[in-house]
């Protein structure tokens, strides 16, 4: 992805959350960035190909960052907590992010913007499913439930929280009450739990 591209996704991504689905057209965003819609055409060949491209990056940068993350950090339990929070933080720092996957409609769009939002989940799964079972192998986390399990509640519980800031505006900070959800998910899914 070019200089150009990434400011159309940004730019893309502000529509979104302020207006919607309905509110991300090629003549608003053309508005938006203060282009032509030619000039948008140039880099993508429509709506479609911009949210693909949106939901692309953040597949990307998702596998880069949470890699980066586990490598720096020792434990189970630390890159669980490690890599939620940078989750959180990431999505603070760029919500549109999360409102393209959350927003209205956009299910209903294509089969392509489906596939999109199905690779974000299986990238996650993709570094989630191995902490968790490598927690159970040391004792950590419990094994009376199956890893992938876990991981069912443990990706559950991060999406209802990412969808109630979105629905709240954003009136929370993210980052704090996420990281003390992923506290507790830890206690529920300690090996020696009580």
């Amino acid at each position: 992805m070019n200089e150009r591209q990434f400011e159309i996704i940004t730019a893309a991504g502000r529509l979104l959350t302020r207006s919607g689905v309905a509110g991300l057209t090629i003549k608003n965003l053309a508005s938006e960035m203060k282009f032509t819609e030619s000039a948008i055409y140039r880099h993508f060949k429509s709506k479609e190909a911009i949210i693909i491209a949106m939901l692309d990056y953040l597949a990307q940068t998702m596998d880069d960052r949470l890699r980066s993350v586990l490598e720096g950090v020792e434990g189970a339990e630390a890159k669980l907590t490690a890599l939620f929070h940078d989750q959180f933080q990431f999505f603070k720092d760029a919500p549109h992010f999360l409102v393209a996957v959350f927003s209205d409609g956009l299910l209903e769009q294509s089969h392509a913007i489906n596939e999109s939002i199905l690779n974000i989940m299986q990238m996650k799964t993709k570094h989630l499913l191995p902490l968790i079972v490598t927690g159970q192998k040391e004792g950590v986390f419990t094994t009376t439930v199956e890893a992938d399990h876990i991981r069912h509640i443990v990706m559950g519980a991060f999406r209802l929280h990412m969808f109630k800031w979105r629905t709240s505006q954003f009136q929370f900070d993210i980052v704090t009450t996420g990281d003390a959800l992923v506290e507790s998910i830890l206690v529920l899914i300690q090996a020696n739990r009580i």
